[in-house]
């Protein structure tokens, strides 16, 4: 959830509910991933853990099962300050059935650091780059939470040679941070304070990542099976005041996502807070499972 810090008191319970809200930054112990030696496949696909050279920076990438005939690939997308474990044991369950991936964007995890800013542009090359390596030809579909939901979003409408669904887990909304911005009044104090000065630092960059965030409206991404998953649970109404229009903004944020495709649904996790592959991993899993038919079913 919103992603707020040095935090003490009763501000701190807040924080601890609401924190992880559009970054995903994940301050708790990390869903273990196996460590995995790399080998080759038959089809020369690496299978486990290997380090690859995007544009003279080396990202950190992890991949499990092995390609199926007629089915598209699974490439996951993980929030902000989240390693690649975060999303390890959804990945083991996914694979056994799957070629599934993820990876350390630069900044997170056991990739390198920018040398300079990023953006929306820059974090599809290295995807693209990733992709060729980690799936050669197959079409995939990219499944992200939190931020990596809307970078998987962003990428998709330019992509549409191979992507071919998608899968939003409570992804960072597409205007979220002009919404919040418009809510949250300059100079308020408290949890709200430290949710308008973390949109801020969204949008110029002030991540590790060093990724500038920018709204925009959705691009059609073809007639793609889209799958939105938002969370239930209403951790965003711990914040005093501003809890309930942030929880609307949220929901707003996801129904803007169906615009992706006429093919879009909206599902609820209702026991789930932000991270629902956690709090609901089979949840999580028949809808990346359900959208992966559904693409295999017209290649």
């Amino acid at each position: 959830m919103f992603h707020l810090s040095r935090a003490t008191g009763a501000t701190a319970l807040i924080c601890a509910a609401v924190m992880a809200l559009l970054t995903g930054c994940d301050e708790g112990p990390n869903a273990g991933l196996d460590s995995l030696d790399s080998s080759e496949t038959e089809s020369n696909l690496f299978t486990g853990t290997q380090k690859i050279e995007v544009n003279g920076k080396s990202v950190n990438v992890s991949c499990t099962g092995n390609p199926v005939e007629d089915k598209p690939a699974i490439m996951l997308l993980l929030g902000f300050g989240d390693g690649l474990e975060a999303m390890g044991d959804l990945q083991k369950s996914l694979s056994a059935h799957n070629r599934v991936c993820s990876y350390d964007r630069l900044g997170e995890g056991a990739s390198d650091q920018p040398d300079a800013p990023q953006d929306f542009a820059s974090n599809g090359q290295i995807l693209t780059a990733v992709l060729d390596k980690a799936m050669g030809e197959h079409p995939v579909v990219l499944a992200g939470h939190s931020m990596g939901g809307l970078l998987a979003a962003r990428y998709a409408p330019d992509h549409q040679d191979r992507v071919v669904g998608l899968v939003l887990l409570d992804a960072t909304g597409p205007t979220a941070i002009a919404d919040t911005l418009a809510l949250l009044p300059e100079g308020d104090i408290g949890p709200a304070a430290a949710v308008r000065e973390q949109m801020i630092a969204m949008r110029e960059g002030a991540n590790p990542e060093q990724l500038r965030v920018q709204d925009g409206e959705v691009r059609a991404a073809g007639d793609i099976p889209v799958q939105v998953v938002q969370h239930g649970r209403q951790d965003l109404a711990a914040i005093p005041q501003y809890g309930p229009d942030l929880e609307r903004i949220w929901a707003e944020g996801q129904r803007k996502w169906l615009a992706l495709s006429s093919r879009s649904t909206l599902v609820t996790a209702t026991r789930s807070g932000h991270y629902i592959y956690r709090d609901e991993p089979d949840l999580a899993i028949q809808a990346i499972e359900r959208v992966t038919t559904q693409a295999a079913e017209e290649m």
